[in-house]
């Protein structure tokens, strides 16, 4: 018998068309009819999800240790997340939405923006305090008691697929840019090389690493959050094709060794996740935009 069709309403457009795609460790996600954003029907609940992103859970405690491999890795990250920054702007104000321990933000004062930032795990919030010296709000983008038009830049890198309500957070971000201000997002994408061909095996297998619940709660492809930004007051600017580390994705060797599921898997679909971004189709992508 037919799973009956989720009835939660999308966060864009409203509809509740959604059609089961695959069900991954007890969550569900779906697939609009209208308009093809993706998300987890049945997320966590408010309480449950803010107690993930706090020290007490783990989360990103390696970040917290400057000689770890996980924070030299993200300082690479950071790089390129200011790369792309670069890109568009040189100058300004800039509130990066989500930063974490501050090593993005870091870079954009060395580069000479006038950086800030807002984060809801009050540890990784206290490390870029004590350990950059940056001004640093605890919360997320609503907890900004700011003038409208305040930013010249907002930044929100791997991010948006986590909040319970995006396009909340698109508007909040709307409100505090100035005219003609930049929005840079990063998220993974679901219309990559790699998601699009396992897709299809998600459901049978009851395993697709690319999503992460309850971790990710929605999945955006550079179709999906254009059209959330252009039709809250954004217009598109350019993106760029990137590829998340294999080894996140697939795990590392030496644990794909224990498990011959695993390790066939990875053998059958690293080798797309690769290449993807050299025909535009990668896993993982950036999103400039200016408010109009």
């Amino acid at each position: 018998m037919a799973q009956p069709e989720p009835a939660t309403a999308c966060n864009h457009c409203g509809s509740t068309g959604a059609q089961i795609v695959a069900s991954i460790n007890g969550y569900t996600l779906v697939r609009c009819g209208s308009c093809d954003l993706a998300f987890i029907a049945n997320p966590p609940a408010p309480a449950e999800l803010a107690a993930m992103y706090q020290a007490g859970n783990d989360y990103h405690v390696t970040l917290h240790d400057p000689a770890s491999a996980d924070y030299a890795k993200m300082a690479t990250t950071a790089r390129r997340h200011m790369a792309f920054v670069r890109r568009w702007a040189s100058r300004g104000t800039l509130l990066d939405v989500g930063c974490s321990t501050g090593l993005f933000l870091h870079e954009a004062k060395q580069a000479g923006f006038d950086a800030s930032g807002v984060e809801f795990s009050a540890a990784s919030a206290q490390f870029a305090r004590d350990h950059f010296g940056l001004q640093i709000t605890d919360g997320d983008i609503h907890a900004i008691d700011a003038e409208a038009e305040r930013y010249d830049i907002l930044t929100m890198f791997d991010v948006i697929e986590h909040v319970r309500d995006p396009a909340g957070d698109i508007a909040a971000a709307h409100r505090l840019l100035k005219p003609g201000g930049i929005f840079i997002l990063s998220t993974p994408n679901i219309d990559g090389l790699y998601p699009r061909a396992s897709e299809p095996l998600a459901r049978p297998l009851g395993h697709w690493p690319h999503i992460e619940p309850p971790w990710h709660l929605y999945q955006f492809s550079v179709k999906t959050l254009t059209a959330m930004l252009e039709q809250r007051g954004f217009a598109p600017l350019g993106t760029k094709h990137t590829a998340i580390d294999l080894d996140y994705t697939f795990g590392r060797l030496r644990d794909l060794k224990r498990s011959p599921k695993r390790l066939a898997y990875a053998m059958a679909f690293a080798p797309l996740a690769w290449a993807g971004p050299m025909i535009g189709m990668g896993d993982w992508f950036y999103l400039a935009v200016r408010k109009v």
